[in-house]
């Protein structure tokens, strides 16, 4: 029998005979291979260990430590659950369940909602099924059978979905009695699902569409083993507790109220102290890389935003009104206004670069259904600024932005990630000017040294762009920063500047935020920090607190010498045990509190107690403030 050649990644060939799977060539290799092998690479493309190889393939072994591995695991424990929900509940139909980035989710049609008792026991009949150590098997039907065996099991939406592929044949992946339409590929049985568990139960309409059916979905999460499945859930738990609408509530600095309507931020006095505190940074930081404050109105006319663009690509996102018969647009971005003021005179390349930077208050139109917190509304302030310069300035600017970026994240202790966004679908300008854009951002992000990746299809209408997401202290990615290279709306807005021989030319626009989203951003530091924030950011940076009434009068000056030294502080008078008052100050999280005596009110002092219960010598207030000011500038 002849044999085939197969390549693998360290570039070495292994002979094996016609005929041979995946699964074989592990073997080959060695047993303990054979053992951790969970499926294959061949020519790129994921398979079963039971796929067949050919003569020249190139082949990769997948295992439990590859990259492509807890994809292959959760979506085998998808299925899992399906059968198991089909065991318990014979009536529930199956619809769709794919891994996602967290876990995996399936989508039920049952005649009740599930409870958590449901979600108890559905894990408990995965794991029996689990340890049954059921073979998972892949056969490929045409699609006419496949629509009519599902049909035949009572399944239409399985049968809707195979209808709809329009495929002539489709795989079909069997464990015990459980059959399930999916690509694949699989864990080669059921003995090799080991860590899973079922986390929440939300409604979901089929196919996304809210006029179909309302469906149960089942959400859970699956790893190699059982120590990476307890450390997730752990960051779970922790993640429950930083929660920023938890902790906003908490700590008094936000609400949001129906009577005013959903996805609008009503800051209270100790969560507006916390802006104020990021927007005068905002300012100074701005202000030491030469950027100029502007200020742009929150409606401008329709026409405006349909010679941008908005009006045709953005405008499902946008408010509008009318005043005098004439139609406006309530601004969603603030980069019209900057145009305008670039236009109110002549440029010169002498000018340039102008950086117009603006704390600027947008509005956007998300649907209810997307709204989170602080992390999704509808009205938020923007770190937004426009760089108008010329083309040989593009590099520099970019790079600047990109140190602004780094500079401030250090500040703030955020590692990061960079991707490039490319053109979407839709999208305005020409392609020479698209590519001049993405060629400019991908020569600055190759300068930094920094890894990045690409994001095919997802840059904004008028522009590619880079976009930085931060890591918290649980290691969670969230969008922040924004930079996009525009050369099409300069063109739209007839911008132009004389160049040296006296010619007029366009300048070039780029887009960007540092922080992006006042709110957002400060929902991510709620979190990051779980609420007890660096002491150059506490909207409350201390609290004198009384041990009983007769220290009230000194109490009073201290507070009033405090405050005139600049530290923002409170007082707590009330006639309430001093371990009472002690432990509130603590759940509010505040840095310091000076804790008023006998003895301190003898010798013209306060005793500096720190969050955390740590206590500190006696000192003077105004030693004090000097204190403060030094552990402020070291945060910072």
């Amino acid at each position: 029998m002849p044999n085939i050649n197969i390549s693998l990644p360290d570039g070495s060939i292994r002979e094996l005979p016609v005929g041979a799977t995946v699964s074989d060539l592990a073997a080959s290799i060695g047993a303990g291979l054979a053992k951790a092998a969970i499926a294959g690479k061949i020519n790129g493309a994921l398979v079963d260990l039971s796929a067949q190889l050919s003569n020249g393939a190139n082949v990769e072994i997948i295992t439990e430590k590859s990259l492509e591995a807890l994809e292959i695991i959760r979506h085998s424990a998808s299925h899992l659950m399906a059968q198991a929900v089909k065991e318990l509940f014979p009536k529930a139909k199956v619809t769709i369940g794919p891994a996602i980035e967290s876990g995996f989710y399936y989508d039920f049609d049952v005649d009740t909602s599930f409870t958590p008792e449901d979600l108890e026991r559905i894990e408990a009949k995965m794991a029996e099924l689990a340890a049954a150590d059921l073979k998972i098997e892949r056969s490929e039907l045409s699609s006419s059978d496949a629509i009519k065996m599902f049909t035949d099991l009572g399944e239409s939406y399985k049968a809707e979905l195979i209808n709809d592929l329009g495929a002539e044949t489709v795989s079909i992946y069997t464990q015990g009695g459980f059959a399930d339409l999916c690509r694949g590929p699989h864990l080669p049985s059921t003995s090799r699902i080991k860590a899973f568990k079922l986390l929440s139960i939300a409604g979901a309409y089929w196919r996304g569409d809210e006029k179909n059916r309302m469906l149960q979905r089942i959400y859970g999460t699956a790893f190699a083993d059982k120590k990476e499945l307890d450390a997730y859930l752990h960051r779970l738990e922790e993640a429950k507790r930083r929660d920023h609408r938890k902790l906003g509530k908490e700590l008094d600095l936000f609400s949001f109220s129906d009577e005013v309507g959903a996805g609008l931020v009503i800051w209270h006095p100790k969560g507006a102290m916390l802006r104020t505190i990021l927007e005068d940074f905002e300012r100074r930081e701005h202000f030491k890389r030469g950027y100029d404050i502007v200020v742009g109105p929150q409606i401008l006319k329709t026409e405006l935003w349909q010679r941008s663009g908005h009006y045709e690509n953005y405008r499902e996102n946008m408010y509008f009104t009318e005043v005098d018969e004439q139609g406006y647009g309530i601004k969603p971005m603030n980069c019209l206004a900057h145009m305008m003021i670039y236009k109110s005179q002549l440029r010169s390349y002498r000018d340039l670069p102008l950086r117009y930077f603006e704390l600027g208050t947008v509005h956007r139109h998300e649907r209810a259904g997307v709204l989170h917190g602080l992390l999704r509304v509808r009205g938020f302030t923007q770190d937004d600024a426009h760089i108008l310069c010329t083309p040989d300035q593009l590099d520099a600017e970019i790079k600047g932005v990109l140190k602004f970026v780094n500079d401030v994240m250090a500040i703030f202790g955020f590692d990061y990630e960079m991707e490039l966004s490319t053109r979407p679908e839709k999208s305005i300008g020409d392609d020479s000017a698209w590519e001049l854009a993405t060629n400019a951002l991908l020569s600055a992000l190759k300068d930094t040294g920094r890894p990045y990746e690409i994001n095919e299809g997802d840059g904004a209408f008028y522009g590619p762009k880079i976009d930085i997401k931060l890591k918290d202290a649980l290691d969670r990615r969230w969008q922040c920063a924004t930079i996009q290279c525009d050369f099409t709306l300069p063109e739209r807005f007839d911008l132009h500047y004389i160049a040296p021989d006296g010619e007029k030319k366009r300048p070039v626009m780029v887009h960007r935020v540092i922080l992006g989203a006042i709110e957002r951003f400060i929902g991510v530091l709620i979190e990051h920090y779980a609420g007890s924030f660096p002491l150059w950011l506490s909207p409350v940076q201390a609290i004198v607190l009384t041990v009983t009434d007769n220290h009230i009068p000194y109490a009073q000056d201290v507070l009033a010498h405090l405050r005139g030294a600049g530290i923002r502080i409170q007082g707590d008078f009330r006639n309430e045990k001093l371990s009472f008052k002690i432990r509130e100050a603590q759940l509010q999280k505040i840095p310091y509190m000076l804790v008023i005596g006998d003895k301190e009110m003898e010798h013209g002092t306060v005793t500096p107690r720190y969050r955390d219960g740590k206590n500190l010598d006696p000192m003077k207030p105004l030693e004090f403030a000097e204190f403060v000011e030094n552990e402020r500038k070291q945060f910072k």
